[in-house]
């Protein structure tokens, strides 16, 4: 059988974005959602132990391993076959299990009403958003919950990630994904859009750090570098990256502000 490439085609670029060719670097510098998150959304009661649980967009399973660590039963699906084997190896480190299956949020292979949650953290917008939300809606058992998450980096004027957007641009013109605030209402539509109800939505921020190399990993494993550029434009683009932090920004670690945001809704 041949395996269909480790591909995301998304409308941010016009073009094709693969998160394998990245999976290394993903897995090591890539901040998952912090514990915080975990919390709040315990808080509220949208997750509790003993549920079913389907993370959509899995990658590293940042989100799959948070819900198993409070004790959910959790399976993740992503495209990238890449990305599952890194986050198995994670939850090896971190000693949880997460049943992990290649798969789209357009096409979930699960019956109807198989889940009480269903999760997507930092991936909702790679998806079609109108297929995912039905598919959601599907699987979804009544009375259950989706939840979309994100935790996105700030740049706010004159810090590191403003600069650091502005070298992405310049090296990669079709990435349009710069200055972004974190907030994503246009997902609450998506959501009413296929009849989820009690809609309801938080956001706070936190600064995440990173040391200087740490952060150039964490660029590496962007959309618009690795993801999307060639093999000889990533390492001159990387090696170029180095300077900004270290002539511009000299604190080590840098402190990156982040915003997390989410979004819940009802099946009815």
């Amino acid at each position: 059988m041949v395996r269909e490439p480790d591909i995301l085609s998304t409308r941010a670029f016009g073009r094709s974005i693969d998160f394998g060719r990245t999976a290394a670097d993903y897995r090591r510098f890539r901040a998952g959602f912090p514990p915080a998150f975990f919390d709040e959304v315990s808080k509220r009661g949208w997750i509790v132990p003993g549920l079913r649980a389907l993370d959509l967009g899995t990658g590293t399973g940042t989100v799959a391993r948070g819900l198993a660590e409070r004790g959910l039963e959790v399976v993740g699906t992503d495209p990238s076959v890449a990305l599952l084997e890194e986050a198995r190896t994670l939850d090896r480190s971190a000693g949880v299990s997460v049943v992990y299956r290649e798969g789209r949020a357009e096409a979930i292979d699960a019956p109807a009403g198989r889940f009480d949650v269903v999760t997507a953290g930092q991936c909702w917008h790679w998806f079609d958003r109108d297929k995912a939300a039905t598919e959601v809606e599907r699987v979804l058992a009544p009375g259950g919950r989706v939840i979309v998450a994100h935790f996105d980096w700030l740049p706010l004027p004159g810090n590191v990630v403003n600069a650091t957007e502005q070298f992405i641009i310049d090296t990669n013109p079709s990435w349009t994904m710069a200055g972004g605030t974190g907030i994503y209402p246009q997902w609450l539509g998506d959501l009413s859009g296929v009849g989820f109800e009690a809609l309801e939505t938080f956001s706070f921020d936190v600064v995440q750090p990173y040391r200087h190399d740490e952060w150039r990993g964490r660029i590496r494993a962007s959309a618009g570098v690795s993801a999307s550029l060639d093999a000889p434009a990533i390492e001159r683009f990387d090696a170029a990256l180095k300077d900004i932090p270290s002539e511009r920004f000299p604190d080590d670690p840098l402190l990156i502000p982040h915003r997390v945001w989410a979004v819940s809704g009802v099946r009815q």
